[in-house]
């Protein structure tokens, strides 16, 4: 297995209240956000980001992080598993133009709105089931996306991303480390369905051969 490392470290932070959005968002809410429809991007900001935009104070500060990581060069070739609207994507070609990318996400109208200078990059797929050959892709990447499926699914998701790349794969998912972190998670989640402890997602990871780094989300 790869190892714990914090590749967005330079990804600008937020000041969640967590508590705020406990009390806002209810089930209905949930299930709303989990279509990954309009309404979730760009729809009211209960049912998720409220207006999904490109900035590039975003993506811009990680992609140098990327490319040293795994020194990607114009030969390299990326997957990002759960693109959305490709913004990652198109901020890695920004810096390294030939490069040759790929995006999947399970929500059509992402990739219906995504930028229209990646969109040919794009399409509608599920992680449970990469439309690409075994060992497709020098880097599979996975931000904040297999959590949002059951852990049977998660399972199935990961073997996915080890099967298509043939170098390396990062994903980030829900997790926590204490009690504290852990209240703070469930009371920020609205589409994960899979939310372990970091010491539990090493040992799914494990057990599901995944050779990958890894890293962890928690408001």
């Amino acid at each position: 297995m790869g190892k714990e490392i914090n590749l967005l470290a330079s990804y600008p932070k937020s000041t969640r209240d967590t508590a705020s959005r406990a009390n806002q968002k209810t089930e209905t809410d949930r299930k709303i956000a989990r279509r990954f429809d309009e309404e979730f991007f760009d729809g009211d900001r209960k049912h998720g980001y409220g207006g999904f935009n490109y900035n590039e104070r975003f993506w811009s500060p990680v992609i140098p992080k990327f490319t040293e990581y795994w020194n990607l060069t114009k030969d390299s070739s990326v997957l990002d598993v759960g693109c959305a609207k490709g913004f990652m994507l198109f901020d890695l070609k920004k810096g390294i133009s030939d490069i040759k990318v790929q995006g999947v996400d399970i929500s059509s109208y992402a990739i219906e709105n995504s930028k229209e200078e990646i969109k040919r990059y794009l399409k509608v797929a599920n992680a449970k089931e990469l439309p690409f050959e075994d060992n497709s892709f020098d880097v599979v990447i996975s931000i904040n996306t297999i959590h949002n499926l059951d852990i049977d699914e998660c399972a199935i998701a990961l073997k996915e991303i080890t099967r298509v790349s043939k170098k390396h794969s990062f994903v980030t998912v829900d997790a926590f480390r204490n009690e504290e972190e852990k209240k703070r998670m469930f009371q920020w989640n609205l589409t994960a369905k899979t939310i372990l402890s970091v010491s539990d997602w090493i040992k799914f990871f494990e057990e599901n051969n995944y050779k990958g780094d890894y890293y962890w989300f928690t408001p």
